[in-house]
């Protein structure tokens, strides 16, 4: 349905000031949320217009999930399927389809130059069109960990550079100029990416020094663009801190002081806790300091990986690559120790849905259920990630007020 209509739920997590509202509606306008509140109130002022209603009222309707950290398009397909550059894009549209059928209408991906394909950016913003879903960019610039480092741009594509190159004014001002977010804008330590640890002996190596990273942050904020980084291990998060980076993706092995430093310079984390470092993998209460110490907390999947063997709070029985199906069970962890700890279920929800808003810069768009934000919703079987993590329990999902997901109605 789309137009103007009503929907009613037994209960509303807004991830507002409103809270949660039991019993509660929205009014859907042209893929906005004209109006929130109490089932009573609305249906007072609204019903007598004839304004059609969606009875949800067994069901809890939450904002829809964002996971602001992902590489779905470019190295996901060939590490799933075995793809052709004929088929590629196929598989990058079936991968975002499969993110939308788990609740997530907003993804942060990172495109960072491929050995094996040479797709440009607008490539991926051709595959993303095809799905309603609101994918965001960042070009970055990677370093792999194998004994012979490799380096590849999303300025150079499919060819490798030198790691001197990585720092060029030429590659860096592509990189600032057509990212859309502060995602994986560089590679602080060679990631050791899903390759088994035998594989990447070097993960983990610092790339740049002290005086490339600042200039390339100068670069970025120069343009008006702020950056984020992937990084992990208190040396390299100390070079990232020192240079003023915005986001710090991964951040494994933050210390406590670096936290509050974080906390002080408003600096973002996106968390991981599947893994992506060659560092131990946010814990549920390491996230939990994180949220205490005041830093914008955003959990991400960073799909594809496999879990790491290391990480004891997940309950994963293998080491498969896994996706966007896991996000609220990854989040589970640090969101039921912040709910022992007395934080509610908004604040809480905020770490899958308003906070990567915050990390995409799209918060004033969705993340969050409000008056002119867009009606990005979920139909549920609970509070996601809090009290559900299957996606079977994402009942329904609507994307700017349109139902884009049907399980209720599906047989």
């Amino acid at each position: 349905m789309s137009g103007t209509y009503m929907i009613r739920a037994k209960k509303l997590v807004t991830v507002t000031e409103k809270g949660s509202i039991n019993d509660g509606a929205m009014l859907v306008k042209n893929g906005l949320i004209a109006d929130i509140g109490p089932w009573e109130k609305l249906r007072v002022e609204h019903r007598a217009n004839g304004v059609a209603l969606l009875d949800c009222r067994d069901w809890v309707i939450a904002p829809s999930l964002a996971d602001c950290h992902t590489h779905l398009l470019e190295f996901a397909p060939g590490s799933l399927f075995p793809v052709t550059e004929e088929t590629h894009g196929a598989a990058g549209m079936s991968l975002l389809l499969k993110a939308l059928s788990c609740g997530i209408t907003a993804l942060g991906e990172q495109i960072c130059g491929h050995p094996k394909c040479g797709f440009d950016l607008a490539f991926y913003r051709r595959l993303a069109s095809f799905v309603p879903i609101d994918v965001c960019f960042s070009l970055s610039s990677i370093s792999i960990g194998f004994s012979q480092l490799a380096h590849f741009t999303a300025a150079t594509g499919p060819h490798p550079v030198e790691r001197e190159r990585l720092a060029a004014p030429e590659i860096v001002h592509v990189l600032a100029s057509e990212s859309e977010y502060p995602g994986e804008n560089l590679f602080l330590n060679a990631t050791p990416a899903n390759f088994k640890p035998e594989e990447v002996p070097r993960a983990g190596e610092i790339i740049y020094e002290q005086s490339e990273l600042t200039r390339v942050v100068d670069a970025f904020h120069r343009s008006g663009k702020s950056i984020g980084v992937h990084v992990g291990g208190e040396e390299a998060i100390r070079m990232a801190l020192a240079a003023g980076v915005d986001v710090l993706h991964h951040a494994h092995g933050i210390t406590e002081q670096q936290i509050i430093e974080a906390a002080q310079k408003n600096i973002k984390i996106v968390a991981t806790p599947l893994g992506g470092t060659h560092e131990l993998p946010n814990s549920p209460e390491q996230i939990s300091r994180l949220v205490q110490a005041g830093v914008t907390t955003a959990i991400s999947t960073d799909a594809y990986l496999p879990p790491h063997e290391q990480a004891s709070w997940l309950s994963f029985p293998d080491r498969e690559l896994k996706g966007p199906e896991t996000l609220m069970a990854i989040a589970q962890p640090a969101m039921k120790l912040l709910q022992k700890q007395g934080y509610g279920e908004n604040e809480i929800l905020s770490l899958i849905t308003r906070n990567p808003a915050m990390v995409l810069g799209k918060e004033k768009r969705y993340g969050s259920l409000g008056k002119g934000l867009e009606a990005n919703f979920l139909v549920t079987a609970g509070v996601p990630g809090l009290e559900i993590t299957s996606e079977e329990d994402i009942r329904q999902v609507y994307y700017r007020g349109v139902k884009v997901i049907d399980r209720i109605g599906e047989g």
